[in-house]
C-alpha cells in the first residue's frame, strides 16, 4: 500500500541517470499521487529517460548551467521536493578532465540554487552529495561522523565538497531548505563505471565466453556498501523527516576492502575468473577507509537498510548476466 506523502510534486535533476532512474520508480511505486518530474540533458540520453518512464515521469530537457532553462521547468514543475542528483560523477575521469568535471557540478548546482530563488519557490531541497567529500580520513576519526573534516582527494570530490558548502550557504542566507545527504558507496547495476559494476560485468562476460580476464585497480582500500535501492528511499526519507541546514551520511550494513567483495563476487560463479591488475585503473589517490556513522540519520528518520548484502550482490550480478546473453546474441 502507498504511503501519505507530504509532497505532490517532485523534481530530480539528472534522471537520465543511474540513480535517479531508482529514485523516480521508488517514487511512483510507494507515492503514486506525487507528480515525479526530471530534468536531462540532450547529450545525456532524453529520449532513454523518455522511453524508460513513458507515463511515470514527465522529463523536460534542460541544462543545469544555462540558467534561462532551469527557471523554465521550475516555473512549469513548481516543485515542493528537489532532489539534486545531477552530476558528473566518475571519479577517476575527474582526474582527466578536471575542469569539465568542476564546471559541471559547481555550476549547475549554482544555478539551479540560484534558480530557485529567482523563481520565489520554497521546495525542499536534497543536495545528493557522497562520502568522497570526506577523502583521506585520519584513522581516529573512523566511523566518520558529520563533522569530520572534509579533505577532498580528487576533483570529482572538491566539486561536490563546493556543492556541499554551496547549498549550505542558501540556507543560511536565503533560509532555503537544504538538507545534505552524504551517500556512502552504493552497488547500482545500472551504473557501469562503478568499480562493484565493471566487476560484475566482466564476470558475466567471462562467463559468455565474451572476455577472457577481469580486470582491476586497487583492490585495498575499504567500502561500506548499500543497495542502490535502500540508498533511494534514504533519499526520500531524508527530504521527509531530516532538518534543513543539516548534513547527513547515509552507508549500509557492510564494509569490505574492494578485494574482499571481488572474492564474494568472484565465488558465485561456477566458471574459473581470471584476474589482473590493470594500472590504467588506478587514481592517483583515493580514500583508503570509509566507514560511516549513520546514527544521526536513523535517529531522525527510523530508516534502516532493508535489502542485505548477499541479495544485492546477486541482484547486480544476476542483471548483467542478462545483459551478457543479450550481448551474445548480438554477437551471433
Amino acid at each position: 500500500m502507498a504511503n501519505e506523502s507530504p509532497f505532490s510534486r517532485a523534481l530530480i535533476t539528472g534522471i537520465s541517470g543511474s540513480a535517479a532512474s531508482y529514485l523516480a520508480e521508488y517514487i511512483h511505486q510507494t507515492h503514486p499521487g506525487v507528480e515525479v518530474h526530471g530534468i536531462s540533458r540532450w547529450r545525456s540520453g532524453t529520449q532513454t529517460a523518455q522511453n524508460r518512464f513513458p507515463e511515470k515521469v514527465v522529463v523536460h530537457e534542460a541544462d543545469l548551467v544555462d540558467m534561462g532553462s532551469v527557471l523554465t521547468v521550475l516555473k512549469s514543475v513548481n516543485p515542493d521536493v528537489i532532489f539534486h542528483l545531477a552530476s558528473h560523477a566518475n571519479v577517476r575521469v575527474s582526474y582527466l578532465s578536471p575542469s569539465s568535471v568542476l564546471y559541471n557540478n559547481i555550476l549547475g548546482t549554482s544555478t539551479l540554487l540560484e534558480a530557485v530563488r529567482l523563481a520565489e519557490l520554497d521546495p525542499t531541497f536534497l543536495m545528493c552529495s557522497t562520502s568522497e567529500v570526506y577523502g583521506d580520513v585520519d584513522p581516529t576519526n573512523v566511523p566518520i561522523h558529520e563533522e569530520v573534516p572534509l579533505r577532498p582527494v580528487s576533483p570529482y570530490a572538491v566539486s561536490k565538497v563546493t556543492q556541499d558548502l554551496l547549498s549550505l550557504a542558501y540556507f543560511k542566507s536565503y533560509g532555503m531548505k537544504v538538507i545534505r545527504t552524504r551517500m556512502f558507496y552504493y552497488l547500482n547495476p545500472r551504473r557501469p563505471d562503478l568499480f562493484a559494476t565493471s566487476f560484475a560485468r566482466q564476470v558475466a562476460w567471462i562467463e559468455q565466453g565474451l572476455q577472457e580476464t577481469l580486470r582491476h585497480g586497487n583492490l585495498d582500500t575499504e567500502r561500506n556498501i548499500i543497495d542502490v535501492r535502500d540508498a533511494v528511499e534514504a533519499y526520500w526519507q531524508a527530504a521527509v523527516k531530516c532538518r534543513p541546514g543539516e548534513a547527513y551520511n547515509i552507508g549500509g550494513a557492510t564494509t569490505v576492502t574492494v578485494g574482499e567483495f571481488l572474492e564474494r563476487l568472484i565465488s558465485l560463479s561456477s566458471k574459473p575468473i581470471p584476474t589482473e591488475y590493470d594500472p590504467r585503473l588506478f587514481r592517483p589517490s583515493e580514500p583508503t577507509r570509509q566507514e560511516p556513522s549513520v546514527e544521526k540519520f536513523v535517529r531522525e528518520t527510523g530508516w534502516k537498510p532493508k535489502v542485505s548484502f548477499d541479495e544485492s550482490l546477486q541482484h547486480l550480478l544476476d542483471y548483467w548476466r542478462l545483459e551478457a546473453e543479450k550481448e551474445t546474441l548480438i554477437r551471433r
